[in-house]
């Protein structure tokens, strides 16, 4: 038994992978894609996706919004763990990487369960709101831009259900949160709202090292 979380070695996490992954065909298709690109980083890893889609299944969620899209590998994971009447809205701003999300949905059979929004994430949060949808959400993943992570936290717990679950990606930041000398925007604005979230009695929270760390924040 250990008193922390173990510190993965590449062989370690080869094991992990090989003796808990299962990732489907155009999972893996999508994933390799991905790392051709020199932004792949912005890709959630393999086990962080199987998490999340066991999490979709645990929770019974049915609608999911997604802020920010990539080339679509969160999106596709997750609509292949909703149930047949299950759906995400998924928010992006590029079209070229979005194309290629699509590509792989189509290919797995899930693009009629995804409702791509070409448009900035707070834009459409606010039009959802607008539109009625509050309290109407079961999950959000946030995976976007860190300047506005805050923002996009409160515009999604308008839209949760009283027990619906955000999940905050990039929340380690690559180890940069506790390097002083980085007092870039994104890494503040990061910081920040670690220390917010940690005391806002809204949510139950759990922080966890999957990934570039991930929170899990429940609405009460």
């Amino acid at each position: 038994m250990g008193k922390q979380t173990l510190d993965l070695t590449d062989d370690l996490y080869s094991y992990l992978l090989e003796f808990s992954l299962r990732e489907t065909p155009e999972l893996r298709a999508l994933r390799k894609e991905t790392d051709q690109f020199e932004n792949a980083q912005m890709q959630i890893s393999p086990d962080q996706g199987q998490f999340m889609a066991l999490l979709v299944k645990l929770i019974a969620a049915k609608r999911i919004i997604e802020v920010g899209t990539f080339t679509g590998y969160s999106a596709l994971v997750m609509a292949q763990a909703l149930p047949e009447n299950g759906n995400i809205i998924a928010c992006d701003t590029s079209k070229e990487w979005t194309t290629i999300a699509k590509k792989y949905w189509q290919l797995a059979g899930v693009n009629d369960s995804i409702d791509l929004r070409l448009a900035p994430a707070l834009e459409t949060l606010r039009i959802l709101i607008d539109a009625g949808h509050t309290g109407q959400f079961d999950l959000v993943f946030i995976d976007a831009d860190k300047v506005n992570i805050r923002n996009y936290f409160e515009h999604s717990l308008i839209l949760l259900k009283a027990g619906g679950v955000v999940l905050i990606d990039n929340v380690l930041w690559s180890g940069r949160v506790i390097d002083d000398s980085d007092e870039s925007d994104d890494t503040c604005s990061i910081r920040r709202f670690n220390e917010f979230l940690l005391h806002d009695e809204r949510v139950d929270i759990c922080m966890i090292p999957i990934g570039d760390g991930l929170t899990i924040a429940r609405k009460k």
